[in-house]
């Protein structure tokens, strides 16, 4: 049942991660283009994730944890752009 399954989670994670980077690129303001980083990068978490329960490996792991962390950093230092105008001060 996973061998099917799993292939179908990936295909549809792979359209989201295509949408949201088509959001990402066009979004017409600022916090649009931000929510489609956010976006991009859960699915990209998720993709991981699933692509390493796929192949039994427990490397994809340690990297989508390592995305999550720099998600979180880009998304603090975009909230912050968009408040201030200035990254670093």
């Amino acid at each position: 049942m996973l061998a099917y399954v799993i292939p179908l989670c990936l295909t549809l994670l792979g359209l989201a991660l295509l949408l949201a980077t088509a959001r990402l690129v066009k979004g017409p303001s600022l916090p649009d283009r931000a929510l489609a980083l956010d976006t991009l990068y859960i699915n990209a978490i998720t993709l991981i994730i699933l692509y390493g329960i796929w192949k039994g490996s427990e490397l994809f792991f340690e990297v989508a944890l390592l995305i999550a962390v720099l998600g979180f950093v880009s998304t603090v230092a975009v909230a912050k752009y968009m408040l201030r105008g200035d990254i670093i001060e």
